[in-house]
């Protein structure tokens, strides 16, 4: 009886108390049988959570429990059933074991808690469970959380798309620019996707309460949020922008690459990364390939300059400063024979309500590429998502809790 209360005591189980323990020390298992207390009679259904005094009948389940040191833990437990005059016979709410699967509670907060950490296939092999089990159980984990969790408010939204695979293909992201956490995937980058998000997410209320949206120039992600959310300024996303001059410079590379002869073009040829890096981070040697390659070329040291030259246009807080350096920008391609870049000073024209928006309605650029990297490296290391709700709960508790993935290096 001693024996009893203090392994009670151990468990830790509310409500419950150990009538009979086993322990294997071979197998390295631990038994217990539970029970009921005296003072804990009130069985609830749970379906409709009524309470009753009596029980119809009883079964025992067996559930997994943390470990006690080396031994692993099997508790079992009996689970009434009670005859509920709205539900009928219904299996009683037994708080500690929050699904039907053979596992409490609090061992899978604890499966899921290593999940935000590591992979599944890890986890798995540590507990000695099938990968399909954990992830399971991980999803009921993110559930649980995301249930008793508090919802900031979507003031200010990211938009953007991200590539999961040819099976997946493009998948439509919207994220809270405030908290830096995906709130919303949906399959597809048409109008009508992000108008699942704005009809089937959001109530009236919540569309007029979004103020500024971040984006890039993508034509259905601009038409839907133009359609939706009438008191909210479109913003374009400074990187989107200078991912358009990488890409010009990248096409200036290209063309002095075949228009050069064959010793001259050997100097330009691997520099594609080295042009595309800020000058900033390079390092004194990469600086000098660089300044070699324009001393012979100085179209391309002049498109080098021209997409170094445009990040500064975000540096001005007014509109008519925005608009007076970017002029000075264009005036710059005159008489340089760069298709590219006066192709780029196009489409800047065209979409310059959006980029001047932002002298107005600040945002926090680059948290939308910042999300899109955290879900790629929660896919690469779960080697690949079919359930998008799964990666959306795993991409939420990863941004709410700051969770590190743990690195593993091959030693020699």
């Amino acid at each position: 009886m001693e024996t009893g209360k203090e392994l009670t005591k151990i468990l830790r189980w509310p409500g419950y108390a150990v009538y009979r323990h086993r322990v294997d020390e071979r197998a390295g298992v631990v038994e217990l049988w539970v029970r009921r207390k005296r003072g804990n009679r009130k069985l609830v259904c749970s379906g409709c959570g009524g309470k009753f005094e009596g029980a119809h009948d009883f079964t025992e389940r067996a559930v997994r429990d943390l470990p006690w040191g080396v031994f692993r833990t099997t508790v079992y437990v009996e689970v009434y059933r009670v005859k509920c005059p709205k539900c009928g016979v219904k299996t009683e709410k037994v708080p500690l074991l929050p699904s039907k699967a053979p596992f409490s509670e609090r061992f899978e907060d604890a499966v899921g808690i290593l999940c935000s950490g590591t992979s599944v296939r890890r986890v798995a092999k540590q507990l000695g469970l099938p990968e399909s089990t954990v992830r399971a159980i991980d999803l009921r984990f993110l559930e649980r959380w995301e249930a008793r969790r508090s919802k900031p408010a979507l003031r200010q939204m990211g938009v953007d798309e991200i590539y999961l695979g040819r099976k997946q293909g493009f998948v439509t992201v919207v994220s809270n620019l405030e908290t830096a956490e995906p709130v919303w995937f949906g399959r597809g980058r048409q109008t009508a996707t992000l108008d699942g998000f704005f009809e089937g997410e959001l109530s009236e209320g919540q569309r007029a309460g979004i103020e500024a949206a971040c984006m890039d120039m993508w034509r259905p992600f601009r038409m839907s949020t133009g359609k939706w959310a009438p008191n909210c300024r479109i913003v374009y996303d400074k990187f989107h922008v200078l991912q358009h001059a990488n890409k010009a410079l990248d096409e200036v590379r290209r063309t002095e690459f075949f228009r050069k002869g064959k010793e001259k073009r050997e100097l330009v040829k691997g520099k594609r990364w080295l042009l595309l890096r800020r000058w900033v981070n390079l390092s004194p040697e990469d600086r000098g390939q660089l300044n070699a390659l324009f001393a012979i070329n100085k179209r391309l040291f002049k498109a080098h300059m021209l997409k170094e030259s445009l990040d500064r246009l975000w540096n001005y807080t007014t509109e008519d400063g925005m608009c007076g350096y970017l002029q000075r920008w264009i005036d710059q391609l005159r008489w340089q024979r760069l298709p590219s870049f006066k192709k780029l000073a196009a489409m800047l024209l065209d979409h310059l309500d959006g980029i001047l928006n932002y002298c107005s309605t600040k945002v926090r650029l680059g948290v939308v590429e910042a999300v899109n990297g955290n879900i790629k490296a929660i896919v690469r290391r779960g080697r690949g998502y079919r359930n998008l709700r799964y990666l959306l709960l795993k991409a939420q508790h990863l941004a709410a809790t700051k969770t590190e993935f743990i690195t593993l290096q091959k030693t020699a």
